[in-house]
């Protein structure tokens, strides 16, 4: 059977790519220590050490060095032993730790338009070299591919929702997939047309996403301005990544070279490839006027921005589109780069991370902006320590190795030290994008809200207003901490309890198009158009810095616990609607009394905390800096959310369906969306009994009372 073109079309979260969140309702925070309403920000003198370590023509040169050479997973063994030999210059303890994954790379591919009069279209499935941008010319340029996807033959057909294209009577079965980046995780759109008897899927890039800076709307396209160049492709993984993360063959433990190897349950089974709006046009032009015409589907975002296109559904008649991808498959070595100073309490660790592996020659924004301000803060935090200054807590940095394949170098990690992990780590910081727009953009954990709004107050921004601080910025066009789902490397860390924060900026619709996986995300669209003179890097980097300083120097550890509070209470209003809106009913009445029963433990530890402060008991403060780490280890369910056991979080995790966008109470909202109700029963019970045993880790005991001097308190 000759396979057919159709169209599928979808809308939201991506990837290491972040989207602007407009201000919305902010909950009460509990907040203690580093607040700062005056400008200049108030310093004391480590955290004047710190801001004046940052130079911003040296992060330009870490970011040169990074976008200049290949750096896809597993490849460059040479970037990474760079990298330890720079932290090391600042006194850090560096060593390398590897692992053996399952890995594959593009050997060849194409893609075969024939229309019904026998006429061929045969796309490049190339970003156009530009003289102005050096790497876009590297003869070790890498080719447009999908980590992960599958050799064979088939392709086409457009994004949105494959079960909405069902209801319109659109027949899938052995058909190809166009689908539209945006929506679901790009691996997920591979999956849902696996799963609906599709043979392939082609995955194009829109205008439409690029909000005011568009060359429809008089805007010059990259290198000439900051529209989107029409060739840029958006490369990425396919890998199932809700399913689980990390290396396909080794689940759920580390994969060394003699490790046992398990079927790739994750990976898709039909092939797929990226491809440019520019190339991607006439696919879609031959679409025009069958079908159903775009305007017609009734969804958000189906109708993009490709000119002279009508994003009908098809199939065409007579109309045929031929995919070929070849991949080569390998186990190869892949090398996790890790930093450390010893503190003087060992038995608490904070982490830094930023992943250096890439789609291209470039980076830039993903991950090297991260790179180069992990390269400086480690400078900054050296700059410290000659002074004679000690981290209470130990320091651990990381450069990831094959974060874009599916967040494999961290995960292995986190599986080969997870009993350490558990009984030590305080906080994972995670900087991926750390800068690709103008507006400081956050996702944490509720126990770190409030230190990521206080220590924004600290850093001066260097856009906009004169006298802003970044929480000024953040506060003025964010002002809403998001909700941690998964697509980069805080994910293993955040399903063992360890509390997390992801970092960066997101684009303004007025910023210059961010060329996300492209070959155009390169130092010379970064240091002309996103960030000439690398000033956002450097304001970044000290913010990531004194985040870093207090959590690792403070004597009361700078967690909130009672932050969980309110944003539970959010979580499960939210819940409420989502069993109104169904065919269910469901009590929720067990979850809602876990949650007071949490708010009011949170509210003891306040005080107990605040008792140890102010009386100077040091062994009272340290055990309850010890529950403070550790009472998000009770949000972990002992066996993970059905079917993805991977994912054990029961208060948030990333979407069946959405791969990165984040659900709230995973197991109880995903099965009533099910229609499971009985399953969801289940799931309130064991999310009740979770958030009980958080509060019971915070919670003193009358021996600790007795210890800590509190018999009567």
């Amino acid at each position: 059977m000759r396979p057919f073109l159709i169209l599928i079309a979808a809308i939201g979260a991506r990837a290491c790519q972040r989207e602007v969140h407009l201000e919305g309702h902010q909950r009460h925070l509990s907040t203690r220590g580093i607040q700062n309403a005056t400008f200049p920000p108030i310093l004391d003198p480590n955290e004047q050490i710190l801001i004046d370590s940052f130079d911003n023509s040296s992060i330009s040169t870490w970011a040169y060095y990074f976008t200049h050479g290949r750096t896809v997973a597993g490849e460059n063994k040479t970037m990474a032993e760079w990298t330890a030999s720079q932290w090391e210059e600042s006194g850090f303890k560096t060593r390398l730790d590897e692992y053996y994954v399952y890995l594959n790379y593009p050997v060849s591919h194409s893609l075969q338009l024939k229309y019904a009069n026998g006429s061929i279209y045969e796309p490049t499935l190339d970003e156009e070299v530009l003289d102005e941008d050096d790497t876009t010319s590297y003869p070790n340029r890498v080719p447009s591919f999908h980590g992960y996807s599958f050799s064979g033959n088939a392709s086409a057909e457009y994004q949105v929702d494959f079960n909405r294209l069902k209801a319109l009577g659109i027949s899938l079965e052995g058909k190809i997939a166009l689908a539209k980046y945006g929506g679901p995780f790009r691996g997920l759109k591979v999956k849902n047309a696996q799963e609906h008897g599709m043979i392939g899927v082609v995955i194009f890039s829109d205008p439409g996403d690029d909000k005011n800076v568009t060359e429809a709307k008089g805007v010059l396209a990259y290198p000439n301005g900051p529209a989107r160049n029409p060739t840029s492709i958006q490369r990425g993984s396919v890998q199932f990544l809700s399913i689980y993360p990390g290396d396909p063959t080794t689940p759920g433990y580390p994969s060394k070279e003699d490790s046992v190897r398990m079927e790739k349950a994750n990976c898709p089974k039909i092939p797929s490839l990226p491809i440019s709006w520019i190339e991607a046009q006439p696919l879609l032009q031959g679409l025009n006027g069958f079908g159903i015409a775009g305007k017609m589907v009734n969804r958000t975002n189906w109708v993009g921005a490709i000119p002279n296109v009508s994003y009908s559904t098809g199939p065409a008649p007579g109309v045929t589109l031929s995919l070929d991808n070849v991949m080569e498959d390998r186990i190869t070595p892949i090398w996790n780069v890790i930093g450390i100073i010893n503190g003087t309490y060992e038995d608490e660790v904070v982490i830094v991370g930023n992943h250096r592996d890439s789609w291209m020659v470039g980076g830039a924004a993903d991950p090297h902006s991260g790179s180069a301000i992990v390269v400086e803060l480690a400078k900054a935090i050296g700059r410290l320590v000659e002074t004679g200054w000690k981290p209470r807590r130990t320091i651990v940095i990381a450069s990831w190795d094959a974060e874009e394949y599916g967040l494999v170098g961290s995960t292995e990690w986190v599986e080969e030290f997870l009993p350490w992990l558990k009984n030590a780590a305080v906080s994972y910081l995670n900087i991926d994008v750390g800068i690709s727009g103008t507006i400081p953009d956050f996702a944490a954990s509720p126990d770190l809200h409030s230190i990521t709004t206080s220590t924004g107050k600290k850093i001066i921004w260097p856009l906009g207003a004169p006298n802003r601080t970044l929480y000024d910025a953040w506060a003025q066009q964010a002002g809403e901490i998001s909700v941690l789902g998964s697509g980069s490397d805080y994910t293993a860390f955040l399903h063992r309890g360890i509390g997390s924060i992801d970092l960066g900026t997101t684009r303004a619709p007025n910023d210059p198009v961010y060329h996300y996986h492209s070959n155009f995300d390169s130092y010379h669209w970064m240091s002309t158009f996103c960030d000439p003179g690398f000033l956002m890097h450097k304001a970044m980097g000290q913010y990531l810095t004194l985040y870093l300083y207090h959590l690792a120097n403070d004597a009361s550890l700078p967690l909130e616990p009672a932050n969980y509070g309110p944003e539970m209470q959010a979580y499960f209003s939210d819940l409420k609607k989502t069993i109104a809106s169904s065919n269910g009913t469901l009590s929720l009445a067990e979850l809602s009394d876990s949650i007071t029963t949490f708010e009011n433990v949170a509210k003891e530890f306040n005080s107990h905390r605040d008792f140890a402060v102010s009386s100077n008991n040091t062994h009272l403060l340290r055990r309850l800096n010890h529950k403070a780490r550790d009472f998000s280890r009770g949000f972990i369910s002992r066996v993970g959310l059905p079917g993805r056991e991977f994912y054990k979080h029961l208060i948030f995790a990333p979407g069946l369906d959405t791969g990165y966008a984040p659900v709230t109470f995973p197991g109880v909202t995903e099965a009533v969306l099910a229609g499971n109700f009985t399953l969801a029963k289940e799931f309130v019970g064991e999310t009740a009994k979770a958030i009980l045993t958080a509060a019971n880790i915070l919670r003193l005991d009358l021996g600790e009372r007795a210890v800590g001097g509190m018999e009567n308190y």
